[in-house]
């Protein structure tokens, strides 16, 4: 085997560089002329200001002060000279005052007003001096040193843009042509530490773009029965449910390069510029293909086009979108790149973005359902340390229309609270308090409230947690609190026993009855209303609404549906209805309402001492869960301390004695009569 030498014998030269094409010989001296003239004007006027009049010169104040110096005979005879401004003579050698002049005299000046001229001309006769006439030199002299510096500044500028803009034509780094540029970050599986591991929840997306990777690493596969890989793939659903995570997977699974960019990257102050930019996306995308091109959030620029929006001329979106149709279907057959956009707004995309050679799948991703939720919770647990007690299958059905990202946030934020309460492991109850915390906010626990209002907000709440323990259509109860969280002062749990994609007309009409409870146990207990009941008044009004507009709920309306079209494309709510049948519509959304209300209140009346028994023990407690409910409406009292006992054993801790500094065997009892020291 050779052994390698420090000082090899022949090396290989190095290849040589491409060199860059510079410009022609005839701009390459026009420019360095323009730059030595530059400098030469600067050298100007630096002379001029440097000795120009004025300079080294000493002014005299007044001509009364002047005069006394000619009446003393210490001007040098010949040296007085008349300009436009200005006296300048010449002030003795040895002069006092004046002893640094040297052998030659002190050049001074006294300043004028060019409308006394002829006056100053008379005194100067008056008193015998001979004077001289410079008139006009001294105006040119002051009009080039003001007018000087703004010429050569504006020179300076007009240099600096042409050269920007000579330089943006082809050159990279020029000002204005580095906005045609793409903004897109390239990704790869080496930069990127996302896998499909780390998607759960959405098992049927997953599978979609599992083939796209699957066809850019083995075309060949595809190819043998003529099959063609989908040109485009939408990622649609609502936010947070995982589409900018799946694209970050496909990065980290795909062996391919990976352009990412969002769609308000487009968007520039100059028009044509989104344009431009997607031109050169989709160039460096052709020369790097195989590849993927991930475009976040499209619908900043793949709106409807004439929704009314354009204020006339050119719309920058519209060319931004019309440049996106034109390279999307300008592919070759043998062009593998691959285009996945992401939005949750994929009813308003122009129809010529969705149709098949562009986007020829729609890939829906959802909310994830009860098991996708346990998946998700799984896939986030791996990270943190969970106690023995931790019940995952119960917490994924305590989270209904939570997203991937919300429970992203209750796993932070469970470990956020154990770690506050220095615990070593992540316990059942602070899953449920971070739960609670990213649904409806922090508890506030040291918010005073008054007695009065506490007391109306917990039959408040008894009477939403009565009417919906004995509805058997509605959601079984969680528990519920009149501990502040968020903007409300009490709140009552569901708990779903299964996912619901559909609403029936009896789960709704129970859903409408437990939200009138609260105000009616309210009302009757205070003799009073208030704006507690706000956002259930408005719950009710909006799944009523839902009812006669949307699913033909109501007899009187029938099987029609009355909403119109929601594409927020016009200021105007689009209605394909008579006034009088938007009159049959309130009357009929009123009519459940009052239904809703009218059965609450029979049932709380009915059961009004089951409601004052879970109030008072809402006071007693302040958090009831549903066990508790169950045993308080059967005469029991709940099987947990109140808020007066945790106080009291709090209390009761005996307080831990601070530890004595331990003393010197040479320190004993203080001596007879001697004063403690201060310290």
């Amino acid at each position: 085997m050779p052994r390698p030498t420090d000082r090899p014998d022949r090396q290989t030269p190095p290849e040589p560089r491409p060199s860059r094409p510079g410009p022609p010989p005839a701009a390459r001296n026009r420019r360095q002329a323009f730059t030595w003239l530059t400098l030469l004007g600067l050298l100007i006027l630096f002379w001029v200001v440097m000795t120009g009049p004025g300079r080294g010169m000493r002014q005299i104040e007044t001509f009364q002060q002047f005069s006394t110096y000619l009446k003393e005979d210490k001007v040098r005879p010949g040296s007085v000279i008349l300009e436009d401004t200005r006296i300048v003579a010449e002030i003795k050698a040895k002069t006092p005052g004046f002893e640094g002049s040297g052998d030659r005299g002190t050049p001074v000046y006294v300043s004028i007003t060019p409308g006394e001229f002829k006056y100053y001309q008379d005194k100067l006769d008056e008193m015998g001096v001979p004077w001289a006439v410079n008139a006009g030199s001294s105006i040119w002299v002051q009009l080039l040193v003001g007018i000087a510096p703004v010429v050569l500044l504006l020179l300076v500028v007009w240099f600096f843009i042409a050269r920007s803009v000579r330089s943006a034509g082809g050159g990279p780094g020029g000002m204005i042509g580095s906005f045609g540029k793409s903004r897109h970050r390239v990704g790869s599986k080496d930069t990127v530490n996302v896998t499909f591991n780390d998607v759960a929840g959405i098992d049927e997306a997953k599978e979609e773009v599992t083939e796209l990777v699957e066809f850019l690493k083995n075309p060949k596969r595809f190819q043998r029965l003529g099959g063609r890989i989908p040109r485009g793939v939408l990622l649609s659903g609502p936010p947070g449910c995982g589409k900018t995570l799946l694209a970050k997977a496909i990065a980290g699974e795909a062996d391919v390069p990976f352009f990412s960019i969002s769609g308000s990257d487009f968007v520039e102050m100059f028009v044509g510029v989104g344009a431009s930019r997607v031109r050169d996306l989709f160039k460096q995308a052709k020369e790097n293909s195989p590849c993927i091109i991930f475009l976040d959030e499209i619908d900043a620029v793949g709106r409807r086009r004439g929704g009314g929006f354009t204020t006339g001329g050119h719309d920058e979106r519209e060319q931004t979108l019309n440049a996106i149709l034109v390279e999307m279907d300008g592919f070759e057959a043998s062009d593998q790149v691959i285009v996945i956009a992401a939005t949750n707004r994929a009813d308003v995309l122009d129809p010529a973005l969705t149709r098949p050679g562009r986007f020829d799948r729609v890939v829906g991703v959802s909310l994830p359902d009860v098991v996708g939720r346990r998946q998700i919770l799984g896939v986030h647990a791996r990270k943190v340390k969970l106690a023995t007690d931790v019940d995952l299958d119960r917490l994924a059905r305590a989270t209904p229309m939570f997203s991937g990202a919300d429970l992203a946030a209750l796993i932070n934020e469970a470990a956020i609270i154990a770690t506050m309460a220095d615990k070593d492991v992540i316990e059942m109850v602070d899953l449920e308090e971070a739960r609670d915390k990213v649904r409806y906010g922090r508890a506030k626990r040291s918010k005073r409230i008054e007695e009065q209002e506490r007391v109306a907000t917990a039959y408040h709440e008894a009477g939403h947690a009565v009417v919906q323990m004995l509805l058997p259509d509605a959601d079984p109860l969680h528990k519920v609190t009149i501990i502040p969280r968020g903007q409300a002062l009490g709140t009552t749990f569901s708990l779903p026993e299964k996912d619901r994609y559909g609403y029936g007309r009896r789960f709704c009409d129970a859903t409408m009855r437990v939200l009138c409870a609260g105000r009616i146990a309210e009302a009757r207990k205070t003799g009073d209303i208030s704006s507690g009941a706000g956002m259930d008044i408005k719950m009710v009004t909006r799944l009523a609404r839902a009812m006669v507009l949307e699913w033909g709920m109501s007899d009187r309306l029938g099987f029609v549906s009355y909403r119109g079209e929601d594409s927020r494309e016009t200021f105007i709510p689009e209605k394909d209805y008579s006034p009088e049948t938007a009159h049959l519509i309130d009357g009929e959304i009123r009519r459940l309402a009052d239904e809703a209300f009218a059965d609450a209140k029979r049932l709380i009346d009915s059961r009004w001492d089951q409601v004052v028994a879970v109030a008072e023990s809402l006071l007693k407690y302040e958090t009831l869960t549903k066990d508790d409910v169950d045993r308080v409406m059967r005469g029991e009292p709940p099987m947990k301390p109140t808020v007066a006992d945790l106080l009291g054993a709090e209390m009761a801790k005996p307080s831990p004695k601070p530890a004595l500094p331990p003393t010197r065997p040479d320190e004993g009892a203080a001596p007879g009569g001697a004063v403690p020291s201060p310290a």
